[in-house]
């Protein structure tokens, strides 16, 4: 996840602030205490083609989902996802031009990777040897995990060559949803499970360290649960000056809104988990930092109330609108679902011109063809400027 500029921490300009305000539908209340309906305005730039590019088509048979994403040193973006829902690993895409085009790489991946099922996530990560190496983790080695759970292949060369690595043989529901470099150059894997690692209450969020740049993990251990919800799908990040971790959650059982806690000790310990604002109520968050500092977290509606309901959808705000329990600035409608909520698995990552490339699994079109792996691209001055626009027409 891109750190924000550290010059670069403004909010929007009073004018834009003032036209938000007036589209507020509730007052500004700590998260516990607001209303379940929209108390910040929603953008939406779902119909505009010209953002998009589909990476990966569906078929009436085909079922393109979950997709996770890294940027490369090069610039080149890799994109990795499953066939089917919760289904085997295989393929990956690449763009060398920001998300214009893309070409297939599943011919460069170990065959065996197609036994690796569920959610593959990607990461970069850097050894105590100085070298960084590509990691891609799914949830377990076929259908019933008999063949191990976590498993994985690695990468040493930025993905031009990879090999099989050992499971992890960590039980799990999905394989790491965030990990996060921690100061002393360790890193931070976080995920959830159910009773002995299956999909079924109650969720608990996991973490494990590596000390090794991620061939080794230490002993699991229950960072977050909460009585009679059930917590999932952790997006771990830092506070603005370094000195935090934040890390939002999924409640699955949709009975409430997403969950969030905070560690001040790289990690050892967590806050008790409380309830986010309204407008980050959703499905697998994940997010950057804009050049100005605001955060853009993308994910999957799934906030009471909302017109956008599982649709793929994104909150601006900044991080102290998320300590304070504030609706923050705006949410954005980034693509429409024409399957219901089956959407919304995002790669975020923030282009070197400081627009943002936001990539999901969608059924991205009326039709018999299935979900297909689709990126949309944007940037906050854009929508700014429709914020503001939707502000004045409103007064």
């Amino acid at each position: 996840m891109a750190r924000p500029d550290s010059s670069c921490c403004s909010r929007l300009a009073a004018g834009l602030a003032a036209g938000l305000i007036a589209l507020v539908a509730s007052p500004v209340l700590p998260a516990a205490m607001a209303a379940e309906q929209p108390d910040l305005p929603t953008i939406d730039i779902s119909g505009d083609t010209d953002r998009q590019t589909v990476i990966a088509a569906g078929t009436p048979k085909l079922y393109q989902g979950h997709p996770t994403t890294i940027t490369l040193p090069s610039g080149e973006i890799l994109a990795v996802w499953s066939e089917g829902h919760g289904g085997h690993s295989g393929p990956m895409a690449k763009t060398a031009d920001d998300g214009t085009t893309w070409s297939r790489l599943d011919d460069t991946l170990p065959p065996a990777f197609r036994k690796h099922w569920n959610c593959p996530s990607i990461y970069r990560l850097e050894g105590p040897d100085g070298r960084s190496r590509l990691w891609i983790f799914s949830a377990r080695k076929g259908r019933d995990a008999k063949g191990g759970w976590m498993p994985s292949i690695m990468s040493e060369d930025d993905g031009k060559t990879w090999q099989e690595m050992p499971p992890l043989g960590f039980p799990c529901v999905m394989t790491f949803s965030s990990v996060v470099r921690l100061a002393d150059g360790s890193y931070l894997g976080l995920y959830h499970r159910g009773p002995g690692g299956q999909d079924r209450p109650p969720l608990e969020v996991l973490a494990t360290r590596t000390a090794d740049g991620g061939f080794t993990w230490s002993e699991p251990v229950v960072v977050a649960k909460v009585q009679g919800r059930n917590l999932c799908e952790p997006f771990c990040f830092r506070s603005p000056d370094g000195e935090e971790l934040c890390c939002l959650m999924r409640e699955n059982a949709h009975l409430d809104r997403s969950f969030v806690m905070f560690s001040r000790d790289e990690g050892k310990t967590w806050s008790e988990p409380v309830k986010t604002p309204w407008g980050l109520t959703g499905d697998r968050h994940m997010g950057v930092y804009a050049p100005d500092g605001r955060l853009v977290v993308a994910f999957r509606d799934k906030a009471k109330g909302s017109p956008t309901d599982g649709h793929f959808v994104a909150w601006v705000g900044s991080y102290d609108d998320i300590k304070a329990g504030r609706p923050g600035d705006y949410r954005i409608k980034l693509l429409h679902s024409h399957a219901g909520s089956d959407c919304g698995y995002p790669g975020m990552e923030r282009l070197p011109d400081g627009s943002i490339l936001a990539t999901t699994y969608i059924k991205y079109r009326p039709g018999a063809d299935r979900q297909s792996v689709v990126c949309t691209r944007f940037s906050l001055a854009e929508t700014d400027r429709l914020a503001e626009t939707a502000a004045a027409t409103e007064l």
